[in-house]
Formats: structure tokens, C-alpha cells, sequence
């Protein structure tokens, strides 16, 4: 007997719950969902949608949702995510008939819960039909407005506005309401760009060279990890802005290169590509199981100069003497803010105390790992966020604190012509809106 084929969107549903309840990233939730219940191609997409569109506006959806609820703290959870779900079809999904979103709705309800409960999604939701949205144009304050419309958190948007002023900050907010898409960088030590476009297009790919990176590609369509391509190591899965780093660091033949924070490996192997397979690429993470995805990766990748060691970065005095390394990255733990449009769901846990204790760790590791520079080496200091604390801040306490450190005002040569204009001295913050990338940030340091 076969079992019944599962409702999209109840599964949205039901993942949206588990997001919320286990504060799991939504990327590896939904990854595993399909996995699990083998959903076909249409269903995946749909489930994405619905999935993703929902958590990126659960903040607007609220607003819409509450003249229409009445003691919604006496609702369960998962009606809220129901009608939320829903409202999302009816607002922002042309495709999807408001008369359909409905009905699937209280069938759902009627299938969860009991008569009651359907009878109160069906006025919720047929209420809002009728009479329409409340107004935004209500919230007076420009900075709260913009928090709701975008759902980003009031203090988050506040913040940035100060760092960044309104207009860039509707900007990243607006634009992290949209979908990333999919970039890989090429092996060139196995294949050219222009070869590897051509094997994706005759696997069914529909694939444009990065006007950034010259070894990057972008899917139009297709998941590029499902390609024979792939796995046989023609190129990984990477953000065009993280592929930044190992042109910063600049890695040459023979070079002695530490990689102090370096799962899941893909500024690693991208270092080991470009000094073409020679020198020695040391690759620190705290965690095995994320210390075996670098070797993995070095493995399908044909890279033999990348050596792993799980132990904590903080250490790293113990284990190798002042002065050994060439060149080191600092590819820190950070809040991660650069990078919301991928999991939409942080920017509703993550809080201004997340960003102060990064920030302290931030110091912390670029003070291990500073007396490994040889002299005349480089030190790049880089982060998947946006935020002035944990990237400019920490590294000007950083050089207060160790002035044989000095701006590598000459990494510029290095990088993308496309990027060269972004770069401000010793170094380059990047925006998701600069050109559709992660937000990211990096500082190249020379050691006097």
C-alpha cells in the first residue's frame, strides 16, 4: 500500500512550525524535507516558495493578520502559521488563486484541528478578502514602517540606519526579500570556465558567466550539486562574494597557508586551486564532523595540498611556532547578517547581545592567529556580515593593539576589476545590493 501523497502545503506548514519550535536553520530543514518524503520537481519549488516567502515577510504578514484576530495568544501555533502561509499566497503569489489558498487552508485546519478552528481560518482569511489590507502608510515612524514591510527587526533596521543611513538600508533590506541564485566556482586546475558551461548546458542547465568573478558561473536553472559535473570535482558550490577572500590573500606557488576557521571548506580549496595544487594549505575547524566536509570537498575536487586539523583556533599557539604561515585567513564566526536571503529565519532569533559576543570573539582569534604571520606575510580578516562592529571595529582595535600590523593598501591589484571600485583602502564591505551576492567583508593586513 502506498502511502498518501503529502500536501505541500501543509508540509510548509509543518516545517515552518519545526523553524520556529527548534530554531533550525530553515535551509537544512527544507533540504532535509525533500530528501525524506522524495516530493517531485514541481512540489519542490512550490515548497520553497512557500516555505521561504512566508519566513522572509512573517513580519508584514502580522501586520496584516491582527485588526483580523481576535486573543491571537490564545491560537496555536501552528494556526498562525496556517493563516500566515496562506496570506502569503493570497498577497504575494499571482499564480495561486485566493479561492484555492483558502480551500487548501481549511482543509487543513479541518484535518489538524476541529470544526471551530476551520470556521475561524475561513473568517479570518475571507474577512481579509473582503475588506482588504490595513494600510502601511498608518506606522508614521519611516524606520519602523520599513522594518515591517521588509520584516527585519526593529532594532536591526534602527541599527543599520545609523551605520549606513536610510536609503542603503532599504536597499539590503528590500533586496534580502529575494531569492539568491545559485553560483559555483570553477576548477580551473581541472577544467576551464568556458568547458565546464558546456557540460552543465549538455546536462540541461541553463548557466551565465559571473561578470565579477572570472572562474564563477550562475545557474538560471537547474541545481548545480545534482550534476554529474559536480561529482566528478569541475567546480563548487560558492557565493561570488566568499570567492573574494582567496584573491585577497593571494596565495603563490609553495606558499605555507594557514585557514583558520575553514568549514566547510570553500575558501580552502578555492586558496589550493590558485597556487595551482603546490605549497601546503592548512584547514582549521573545532568540529570533526565539519573538518571531514573539507576533506571531502578536497577530495572531489582532485586537491592534495590541504591538510585538516580539528581543534579550536584559539589555540593555535600551542601548536605552531611564531611566524610560520605566509599568509592566513580569518574567515571569523560572525552574526551572519550578510547572508539572510539563504536563511531567512535569523534574522528573527538573532539579537544586538549575539553581535557583542561575536565581536569578542572576533578579538580573540585575531589575536592567536596574528603571531603565525610571518614578517612581510598577510593577514586576511573576513566575514559573511554587514555589521560595523564586527568587521571595521574589530579590525581598528586590532591594529590599535598590534601596530607591527599595517593596511595592505596593494591587495586592490589582486582583486576583480569589477570589484576594484568597492574597495576602500585596506579594505572592501560588500553589500547584497552591490551585485546580488552574500554581504560580506574583508580587511587585508600586512605584517611589518
Amino acid at each position: 500500500m502506498t502511502a498518501p501523497k503529502r500536501n505541500v502545503r501543509e508540509t510548509a506548514m509543518d516545517l515552518l512550525v519545526a523553524i520556529e519550535k527548534n530554531q533550525s536553520y530553515s535551509n537544512l530543514l527544507l533540504n532535509s524535507t525533500i530528501e525524506k518524503h522524495e516530493l517531485p520537481a514541481k512540489d519542490v519549488g512550490l515548497l520553497t516558495e512557500l516555505t521561504y516567502g512566508t519566513l522572509q515577510r512573517r513580519m508584514a504578514l502580522d501586520y496584516f493578520l491582527k485588526p483580523f484576530i481576535k486573543n491571537s495568544k490564545k491560537l496555536e501555533n501552528w494556526i498562525h502559521h496556517l493563516l500566515r502561509l496562506t496570506l502569503y499566497q493570497m498577497i504575494y503569489l499571482d499564480r495561486i488563486p485566493d479561492r484555492a489558498a483558502i480551500y487548501e487552508a481549511v482543509e487543513i485546519a479541518k484535518k489538524r484541528g476541529h470544526k471551530g478552528i476551520a470556521s475561524l481560518v475561513n473568517g479570518v482569511l475571507r474577512s481579509i478578502q473582503r475588506e482588504g489590507l490595513p494600510s502601511l502608510e498608518e506606522v508614521s515612524d519611516p524606520s519602523v514602517r520599513l522594518a515591517i514591510e521588509t520584516s527585519h527587526p526593529e532594532w536591526l533596521v534602527t541599527r543599520w540606519v545609523n551605520q549606513f543611513g536610510f536609503d542603503k538600508t532599504k536597499e539590503m533590506c528590500e533586496i534580502n526579500l529575494t531569492a539568491p541564485l545559485q553560483t559555483a566556482r570553477v576548477n580551473l586546475t581541472k577544467i576551464s570556465r568556458d568547458e565546464c558551461i558546456v557540460l552543465l548546458e549538455e546536462e540541461g542547465f541553463q548557466i551565465e558567466k559571473s561578470p565579477i568573478i572570472p572562474e564563477a558561473i550562475r545557474s538560471i536553472k537547474g541545481n548545480l550539486a545534482a550534476s554529474s559535473a559536480f561529482k566528478s570535482g569541475m567546480f563548487t558550490i560558492q557565493d561570488e562574494s566568499s570567492m573574494l577572500a582567496a584573491y585577497a590573500l593571494g596565495g603563490e606557488q609553495e606558499d605555507l597557508v594557514l585557514d583558520a576557521c575553514a568549514a566547510p571548506g570553500g575558501k580552502s580549496t578555492h586558496i589550493a586551486e590558485k597556487m595551482d595544487n603546490t605549497g601546503e594549505v592548512i584547514s582549521i575547524d573545532l568540529h570533526e564532523h565539519k573538518v571531514k566536509l573539507i576533506n571531502d570537498n578536497a577530495r572531489r575536487l582532485g586537491l592534495n595540498k590541504i591538510k585538516t586539523i580539528a581543534m579550536d583556533s584559539r589555540l593555535l599557539q600551542e601548536k605552531f611556532a611564531d611566524e610560520t604561515f605566509d599568509r592566513v585567513l580569518l574567515d571569523a564566526p560572525c552574526s551572519g547578517l550578510g547572508v539572510m536571503r539563504r536563511k531567512p529565519d535569523m534574522k528573527y532569533t538573532k539579537t544586538e547581545k549575539d553581535i557583542e559576543r561575536l565581536s569578542g570573539i572576533q578579538q580573540k582569534l585575531l589575536t592567536s592567529v596574528s603571531p603565525l604571520v610571518k614578517k612581510g606575510g598577510i593577514l586576511v580578516y573576513s566575514t559573511c556580515t554587514v555589521d560595523k562592529e564586527e568587521n571595521e571595529q574589530t579590525v581598528m582595535t586590532f591594529l590599535e593593539n598590534y601596530p607591527e600590523f599595517e593596511a595592505d593598501l596593494s591587495f586592490k591589484n589582486r582583486m576583480p576589476e569589477a570589484i576594484q571600485p568597492l574597495i576602500n583602502g585596506f579594505d572592501l564591505q560588500i553589500f547584497p545590493q552591490d551585485f546580488g551576492s552574500d554581504g560580506f567583508y574583508i580587511a587585508v593586513l600586512r605584517k611589518a
